[in-house]
């Protein structure tokens, strides 16, 4: 619910009115505005990518400019700036970085006359007209505006909305469209949980309460800008640029230079008038500028202060108990353990987590000078240490904001690498079956060919056919992709012939760090022969997932690929340009530390671990998969084990068998599992027909049984199937999840008793019940179809009295 009210959200702002049906789509939470901005600008002509040139106009932020370079880089494309003035269709900020706001109405029109089509960044406080009103093909832009911490960098959410045209092009998942398992639609990652941060923010507030924040906005603007005019000029052009940031710095205020004549000024709501004088000061040499004759501005801050909540329609408790009711119906690891194979759901302290409200690191700025942020600096080099000691490389760049973000920057850097040496024609990389799903897509956004190498029946790669392929492809290989321990669930007997292999044919090897929960302490990438690492600190290292995101992705390398780690257009980041400075590899993400607030979470959780902890940690995850495996055997088939018989840090549950015999699929098994309040593992992936299972280390042997006895008790329907006892198409897992609006229905039709116990695992009086019933995901997928209910609807469905329940009804002995 809360994406869905984020994406009326961003349909509202950039093309409809709340509540109306919608001819446009919206998906809400992506991880940056920059790296959206250029995706985006691909989908137009995704079907003809013989479209070479992609126009960008000079009033875009810079980072935003530079991220889009890097990403045409790989896909050969050629970026060009060009000054408004120049072309009559671009692509560009609605609002620029000069604060002026443009018309592009004839200028859409005319590069639609061209068949040029248009992406727009926007910001959803500025209450304008909306862009699709304008013509604007695909609009996108951040969320961070909405209640969200600056936290030096983010993590913040990109929106995105588009037109019907484009609707399957979209990334991750859009509104209307179900998608199980949006990992699956490979490259693509979200930032859910900054989504709802953002929509609760709007949600609060209302539409009057963000039209007065806007107004407020715009009144210190207007000031200063009134305040220039006294002072003789109508735009902020200086003489000297670096001697007014001087000043302003010297009265403790920031300004970004633009160039050696313009300053840029941004004012936001916790802008006063006292800031408006001092800033005015700065410029007029340090003379005092009356600000008596704008008595509107006074006016309009009486006005918004007399406001109180800016006209919400939430008193606070209402607002807690409404929030409270979307958590409620979100099964999390407060409730149960997630079993998600290749996810790592482990526990994330709350000792941990407190660093994120500090002032101190969530009320600054990414383009803040580095001596205002000497804390972050000290955790980013102290943070940076303790990776390299981890995973045995030398060098580590945070910038990446996911693990596709990690995956991408990596393969990025072996290309620079490749490039710097001459060897332009080494672009064929290896990737076998058994690693990280979105590998491949990550190495194609690079301009990468792609090899794919198979595995044996125990789920290792196949040595000799990756030995073939990397002597058949040695004069343009690139780069060997591999998971340690593999997706398959174990570890890779061979892997330092694999890497010598690779090195032998001129490749680098980058290692997937998405299984480093079954090394730290043991063994590392580094010291197995690998060149480039990524880590998943939101899986490893205990950053929440938040249902898809915040996550961070941060890159390792050996000492030779150091000089190509990601550079920053704004801060310098640490990293250094190409020897011969024509190939450095330039920018990946908005922020020069990649979301910067939430790695304090690793750090901390790293800190108080001790080596001896994190080691111990991974010892314990090892062993849990390996308990599970053993208990689940007799009942189960493990797919892939180890020489010893043993898996890593998970296993794979082995399920085709019961598509012949019972007609059960793994999508059933799951589903049931939330009858027993358990999240499914992960289906379908890496093999299909198969359940993943990743118990961590944070589970006890309590926790773990029970999820046990929850698929034996499963296991046990599925005999009852085989025996002819149970319907083969109306079953209890066919019929699962069953919803207590369900079970307490005036008449039950099903062919089974709904009250029975078929294990002693049910008997607790307590689980997590699911709020609905089995959804259908072909359907959802197929029909990408949402009409929201008008506001009316929802206020009357909130007054009506809640159901008796019926007289035999009993949610402590309902077992389904």
């Amino acid at each position: 619910l809360p994406y869905h009210s984020f994406s009326r959200l961003t349909l509202s702002s950039s093309s409809l009115p709340l509540g109306l049906s919608l001819p446009h789509f919206a998906s809400s939470h992506f991880l940056s505005k920059p790296s959206l901005f250029f995706s985006l600008s691909l989908h137009p002509h995704r079907p003809a990518l013989n479209y070479r040139i992609r126009q960008g106009a000079n009033n875009c932020h810079p980072q935003t400019i530079d991220i889009c370079k890097t990403r045409a880089d790989g896909f050969d494309l050629k970026v060009v700036i060009v000054d408004l003035k120049d072309i009559n269709y671009k692509s560009g900020d609605y609002l620029g970085i000069e604060g002026e706001i443009l018309d592009y109405v004839e200028f859409i029109k005319n590069a639609h006359g061209h068949g040029v089509k248009v992406v727009m960044l926007s910001d959803l406080l500025a209450l304008l007209k909306p862009p699709s009103e304008l013509g604007a093909d695909i609009v996108v832009g951040s969320a961070q505006r909405f209640g969200v911490p600056m936290g030096y960098g983010g993590p913040h959410a990109a929106f995105l909305a588009t037109s019907q045209e484009y609707k399957r092009m979209m990334q991750g998942e859009s509104l209307g469209s179900l998608l199980c398992e949006w990992r699956c639609r490979q490259g693509s990652s979200i930032s859910a949980l900054l989504a709802n941060m953002a929509t609760m923010y709007a949600v609060y507030h209302g539409p009057e309460g963000l039209k007065s924040i806007a107004q407020w906005v715009h009144g210190p603007a207007g000031a200063f800008s009134l305040g220039l005019k006294k002072l003789g000029t109508g735009e902020v052009k200086v003489a000297d640029a670096h001697a007014i940031a001087d000043a302003a710095y010297k009265s403790e205020i920031n300004l970004r230079i633009a160039d050696q004549n313009t300053i840029t000024v941004s004012l936001d709501e916790t802008t006063t008038l006292e800031d408006v004088d001092k800033l005015l000061k700065v410029f007029a040499g340090g003379k005092p500028v009356s600000l008596i004759s704008f008595t509107w501005f006074h006016l309009l801050m009486h006005l918004l202060h007399r406001r109180g909540d800016f006209d919400s329609l939430w008193a606070k408790h209402e607002l807690l108990r409404y929030i409270h009711k979307l958590q409620s119906k979100d099964l999390s690891l407060c409730h149960n353990m997630i079993p998600l194979g290749s996810f790592t759901m482990k526990l994330n302290a709350t000792s941990e987590m407190m660093p994120v409200t500090w002032p101190g690191f969530t009320d600054i700025h990414p383009f803040a000078p580095t001596e205002q942020s000497q804390g972050y600096q000290e955790m980013f080099k102290d943070l940076g240490e303790l990776l390299c000691t981890i995973t045995g490389f030398d060098s580590f760049s945070l910038q990446p904001n996911a693990g596709v973000a990690g995956e991408y920057a990596g393969s990025m850097v072996i290309r620079a690498y490749h490039l710097a040496r001459g060897d332009h024609h080494h672009n064929m990389c290896i990737i076998p079956v058994s690693a990280h799903g979105t590998n491949p897509a990550s190495v194609a956004m690079c301009g990468m060919k792609i090899v794919s190498v198979g595995t044996d029946a125990k789920g290792n790669i196949n040595i000799e056919e990756l030995r073939k392929a990397a002597e058949a492809n040695r004069d343009n290989l690139s780069a060997l992709m591999v998971t340690y321990p593999s997706t398959h669930g174990v570890y890779e007997e061979g892997i330092d012939e694999i890497c010598k292999i690779i090195h032998d044919n001129g490749g680098q090897v980058y290692m997937n760090g998405a299984n480093m929960n079954a090394q730290v302490g043991l063994t590392s990438p580094g010291w197995i022969g690998a060149d480039v690492f990524y880590l998943h600190l939101h899986k490893t290292f205990c950053i929440p997932h938040g249902g898809g995101g915040p996550g961070m992705g941060p890159i390792g390398v050996k000492k030779h690929l150091a000089p190509f780690l990601p550079l920053h257009p704004v801060v310098p980041t640490g990293g250094i340009p190409a020897p011969d400075k024509s190939h450095p590899l330039g920018t990946i993400s908005a922020a020069p530390w990649g979301s910067a607030l939430i790695l304090p979470i690793s750090y901390t959780y790293m800190a108080m671990m001790g080596s001896n902890g994190l080691t111990e940690a991974s010892k314990i995850a090892i062993l849990n998969a390996n308990y599970m495996a053993k208990r689940l055997e007799n009942y189960y088939p493990i797919l892939f084990r180890g020489v010893n018989g043993t898996v890593a840090h998970e296993l794979i549950v082995d399920l085709r068998g019961f598509k012949n015999t019972a007609g059960i699929e793994p999508e059933d098994i799951a589903k049931c599992l939330m009858d027993y309040g358990f999240h499914g593992p992960t289906m379908l992936w890496p093999v299909p027909g198969t359940l993943m299972i990743e118990p961590t280390e944070s589970e006890s042997k309590a926790e773990l049984d029970r999820f046990y006895d929850a698929l034996i008790s499963i296991r046990e329907e599925i005999a009852q199937i085989e025996n002819g006892k149970a319907d083969v198409h109306n079953n209890v897992l066919k019929g699962a999840p069953h919803p207590p609006s369900l079970l307490m229905g005036d008449a039950w039709t099903k062919p089974y008793s709904w009250n029975m116990q078929p294990s002693q695992c049910l008997a607790s009086c307590w689980k997590f019940w699911p709020t609905t019933g089995r959804v259908d995901n072909v359907y959802g997928d197929r029909n990408l179809v949402c009409t929201f209910l008008p506001a009316s609807h929802v206020e009357q469905a909130q007054r009506q009295p809640l159901p008796s329940p019926p007289h035999h009804a009993s949610c402590c002995k309902a077992s389904l």
